[in-house]
């Protein structure tokens, strides 16, 4: 900065300072603005080095134009620095009436801080006011009306004459931030009123052209298009169809004219498209199509709302999504189905297993229903259901039954002719030496063909699961204690026959546990119960029969 003592420095000071403001009020726009506040410093205020620190939406500051030095430049532009670390500075700083100065004696403090800097090297001061490589020189910029709502700091450093600046120094600097935050809000009130500007007169040729764009759109968009009516007595009733929707159900327009959704969407659907033309929104269910299918689509209702009288029609958008849906059955096959045997695996034998069962024993619940029917007659129809985990201590006001039929575990001892839900577990014989000897190739073309020799030996309706490994599970419902025993020799005889695998036959047996699916045991209980029962089968049998079956 230029020396007191001379005027004449100060004049030509004061032209380029009046050259740097002159330049700020000339910025197209908040970067150019940004980095001519900068360039200002250097070019106008006699510093070698400056950057702009602007506060950003979330309060930190974001280092927004440097100026001086293009490797600092590179290195620090876009950096952040919080918002606390910056009024700790501010605050600790020596107040230079609008300026703060932070000696290189105290800036030891916040070298672990977050605030981005740029440290140049140089000789330690000879004399008291001389300008240290570590010293610290901030402007903070606020917004007009002189209030503390800060727009940004303008940091310093390296005066071109070596030394701390004046009075008349420190008054340019202030001077120079306080108009630089005047063209900073100006510049972003233009970005501002320009967006705003643009938005308008988008707005306005949206208006006149609606009409025509909403026509096109309509007529040749590459979906399916309907103008619904809503409301009333004819609500749903179709009243416009595009050419796509008309290709897509397989009817033309004149014949869609006397259809509403409700007649063309299919029975299981129909609460589904209640709900969405009743609010508008996305659903996605199945439309009939002339040739007697159904088509799954995408279907979105937006309301076109009359100022004066309130929603009026629906505007649906039908969308094909038959072959998604088809990819997301495939998807949720393979995540419920075993990738090597096809078969139902672990997670979704647990599922299935566990729908069957509630928490309350069978024994439990039929004293209730008994102690019911007697204080209240017989509501029910006959059947055994499950009550509430809450019990029976309310009085009348007892949640009804709900409709769980309860499995029960048949008397294994005494065969008193009762049914329930037999669970086989299933472990293969020799698997371990096949897959040693032969290699994992012919023990999974061995498990695929047990697999399959498994599923051909139950009916339909029953479940066989691959658990892992070589353990397979069995689900069958309706059985007695000997009709399961029946259903383990014949899977057993179904499995032990020799396989050919690659021009070789090998030879597996299997070992049944038979286990009970019982209302007040968990599905990993049921599970671990026709383990256990498997594992005394099979340490009941020598090693030779057990692989002769």
């Amino acid at each position: 900065m230029e020396a007191e003592s001379e005027p004449y420095v100060r004049l030509a000071t004061m032209r380029q300072l009046h050259q740097a403001v002159g330049d700020l009020n000339t910025a197209r726009s908040l970067a150019d603005t940004l980095q001519t506040v900068a360039d200002g410093i250097v070019a106008g205020l006699g510093y070698e080095l400056a950057c702009v620190n602007l506060v950003r939406p979330d309060g930190d500051l974001v280092v927004a134009a440097f100026a001086g030095n293009s490797a600092a430049e590179a290195l620090i532009t876009g950096r952040v620095g919080s918002r606390n670390s910056w009024e700790r500075r501010l605050a600790m700083g020596e107040t230079w009436d609008g300026l703060r100065f932070i000696p290189h004696t105290d800036g030891w403090v916040l070298l672990d801080d977050d605030v981005p800097q740029w440290h140049t090297e140089g000789p330690e001061p000879r004399f008291e006011d001389e300008w240290h490589p570590q010293d610290r020189l901030y402007a903070p910029m606020y917004a007009s009306g002189g209030g503390q709502d800060l727009l940004g700091v303008i940091s310093v450093d390296r005066p071109r004459n070596g030394r701390r600046p004046g009075a008349w120094g420190r008054e340019a600097l202030q001077m120079y931030a306080s108009q630089s935050a005047i063209a900073i809000s100006n510049a972003r009130l233009r970005a501002n009123m320009q967006r705003a500007l643009v938005r308008l007169e988008r707005e306005q040729q949206a208006l006149r052209a609606s009409e025509e764009s909403f026509r096109q759109a309509f007529e040749y968009a590459p979906s399916g298009m309907a103008i619904a009516e809503m409301g009333g007595d004819q609500h749903g009733r179709l009243l416009r169809t595009n050419d796509a929707l008309c290709r897509l159900l397989g009817r033309p327009a004149s014949v869609l004219r006397r259809y509403a959704f409700a007649d063309l969407v299919h029975p299981e659907d129909i609460g589904t498209l209640l709900r969405t033309s009743a609010e508008g929104g996305r659903a996605e269910l199945r439309l009939g199509r002339r040739d007697g299918t159904y088509l799954w689509v995408s279907l979105r209702n937006s309301v076109v709302a009359d100022t004066a009288d309130g929603p009026r029609f629906l505007l649906t958008h039908v969308e094909d999504i038959e072959e998604r849906k088809r990819h997301e059955l495939n998807l949720a096959h393979r995540a419920s189905h075993d990738a090597l045997t096809g078969l139902p695996n672990s997670a979704e034998l647990r599922s299935r297993l566990g729908a069957r069962l509630c928490e309350r024993p069978h024994s439990v619940a039929s004293t209730d229903v008994q102690a019911l029917d007697a204080a209240y007659g017989d509501v029910d129809d006959g059947r055994v259901h499950g009550f509430p985990s809450d019990g029976f201590d309310a009085g009348p006001a007892v949640a009804p039954y709900d409709h769980h039929v309860h499995s029960v575990a048949p008397d294994t001892v005494n065969d008193d002719g009762s049914k329930g839900l037999a669970v086989l577990f299933c472990d293969l014989d020799g698997f371990k030496s096949i897959n040693d000897r032969f290699g994992h190739h012919t023990g999974d073309a061995v498990l695929i063909e047990v697999a399959r020799r498994l599923t051909t030996c139950v009916r339909d309706g029953d479940t066989v699961a691959r658990l892992g490994g070589d353990e397979f599970v069995v689900l069958a419902d309706g059985l007695g204690s000997a009709d399961a025993a029946d259903l383990a020799v014949r899977l057993r005889n179904a499995i032990i026959p020799p396989i050919r695998v690659d021009g070789r036959a090998v030879r597996v047996g299997a070992s049944f546990g038979i286990g009970w699916a019982a209302c007040g045991m968990t599905a990993e209980e049921v599970l671990r119960s026709a383990d256990q029962r498997m594992y005394v089968e099979k340490r009941s049998r020598s090693k030779v029969h057990r692989r002769a079956g």
